[in-house]
């Protein structure tokens, strides 16, 4: 099976978040299960090209009104093929989608239509036939559309698979945009009602890819709805037979609670002891009493709506508040994002003590308050996949989270399964709701420690491989 992956970032090259992980994570795992997987990506400016290969290829490719050349360069890695593009709307910035996530670049169409134009005449130039092209986001979701209008008998074969990461980022631009791209025009690539039309990247690639999937299966059901849809809901209902959902999965040399370079007492299923040594330390580090007896929740997110902190800051006393104020907790919340939501964090953790709040952004910490914490908060209004709760899972500690997308996937309610739950699940997006369910996680300490290393132990032996993940996908490629 020879697979091209088409994608705007990848570990480790290029980073904004979780959709460079599962690109460079499943190309190395469906590697290792026999497919010949090529990547392609830009190269900005910010990559490390120390160490990579100059393939000596260029193609000519029509922007705006004129050719552009553009190069490749070539590193393998975990048996992976990487090309990276190489050209001055890439190279010459250093940001991925803009100087920073607040000021995307205005050219992103023209920017990423040249990437997408790149991946066929690259196959061509390396006379390599893919089975599949897996396009990524909307960044890529031209690619299906340029395969269908592919005319020469070198792609006959070439079905093409699309991801969607988060609905809600489309890539919707001008119609009058799109005609610098020198992209044929079809009414199927429009979004939106006459006459304000606007050309729509992701759409594109939903119409127009033989199989479509998103990353989890719950997920896959809630696009499906006006709630989720982002206006997408009825194209993703007709397409319903070839959508499907797969959770991702998560790195599991990295993410290992016997090995992790970030907490120094290591633990396992069959030795959980370094655990609550790290729960020990991680209390003195983040200002907190070291007391074992009291259950340690926390918080490592983006500090926005999506993640539940508007109905957890909201009112007075917000839900947080009531949290840390009337339940025997601790709580560390560790993030960055909206300023106004950050500020009134900072403020309820300069009243209460039991409270940690710390706007950063830490992969040592988030190791390590992952390692350290009985249970992990996550309230998001919607999560495609979530990762925190796989790691929570990894290193066994409980969710307490809302039952939505991957979330609903991957944690089974203690409540209704008490013989196989891993955590807490609560549907409704309320500050009640969230109050609520961090009480009957607290039900669950109270009923001591036999109890929850039992409850650990399951946690810990979830699945969250990528080999799972990387064969789920091989069926669908096949198929």
């Amino acid at each position: 099976m020879k697979i091209l992956m088409v994608s705007s970032e990848s570990v480790p090259f290029s980073k904004s978040g979780g959709l460079a992980d599962v690109v460079g994570s499943l190309s190395a795992a469906l590697h290792d299960l026999q497919a010949e997987v090529h990547v392609l990506l830009p190269c900005y400016g910010s990559v490390d090209t120390s160490d990579f290969t100059d393939s000596r290829l260029s193609l000519v490719l029509e922007l705006l009104g004129k050719e552009e050349t553009v190069t490749f360069m070539e590193k393998e890695l975990d048996g992976v093929i990487y090309h990276f593009l190489r050209h001055p709307m890439f190279t010459a910035r250093l940001g991925i989608y803009g100087d920073t996530s607040f000021t995307p670049y205005p050219d992103n169409l023209e920017r990423y239509s040249l990437l997408n134009k790149a991946a066929l005449p690259l196959c061509k130039a390396l006379d390599w036939k893919p089975d599949v092209i897996h396009s990524h986001d909307w960044t890529c979701a031209l690619v299906p559309y340029l395969l269908k209008q592919e005319t020469s008998s070198f792609f006959a074969k070439t079905k093409s698979v699309i991801t969607i990461h988060n609905l809600a980022f489309q890539g919707e631009y001008s119609r009058l945009q799109l005609l610098g791209t020198a992209i044929e025009p079809d009414e199927r690539m429009f979004h939106g009602p006459s006459p304000i039309k606007r050309t729509n990247m992701l759409k594109t690639g939903l119409e127009f890819a033989d199989a479509i999937t998103t990353v989890s299966p719950t997920y896959a059901r809630e696009i499906q709805s006006e709630e989720y849809g982002c206006n997408l809901e009825q194209l993703l209902t007709r397409r319903k037979n070839v959508l499907s959902g797969i959770i991702n999965g998560i790195d599991y040399l990295e993410w290992n609670p016997k090995t992790d370079i970030f907490i120094e007492d290591h633990f396992s299923l069959d030795d959980m002891s370094g655990k609550g040594k790290t729960k020990a330390a991680i209390q003195k580090e983040f200002g907190l009493d070291v007391d074992a007896s009291l259950p340690l929740f926390s918080m490592i997110s983006r500090i926005a709506d999506q993640k539940g902190f508007v109905e957890l800051l909201e009112g007075s006393p917000c839900a947080l508040e009531k949290i840390v104020r009337d339940l025997p907790l601790q709580m560390i919340i560790i993030g960055t994002g909206e300023e106004y939501l950050e500020n009134k964090l900072i403020e309820l953790g300069k009243k209460y003590s039991n409270l940690s709040v710390n706007i950063l952004f830490s992969n040592r910490s988030a190791h390590r308050v992952e390692a350290g914490s009985d249970f992990f908060l996550m309230p998001s209004k919607y999560e495609p996949c979530g990762l925190n709760q796989l790691y929570s899972l990894r290193y066994g500690t409980i969710p307490v989270a809302r039952k939505t997308g991957g979330l609903a996937d991957s944690i089974i309610d203690l409540d209704e399964h008490p013989k196989k739950g891993t955590g807490i699940l609560f549907s409704s997006m309320t500050s009640g709701a969230i109050l609520e369910a961090t009480e009957r996680a607290l039900t669950w300490w109270e009923k001591g420690y036999p109890t929850l290393s039992e409850i650990r132990k399951r946690c810990m032996q979830w699945d969250s491989s990528w080999i799972r993940s990387a064969s789920s996908y091989l069926t669908i490629y096949e198929k």
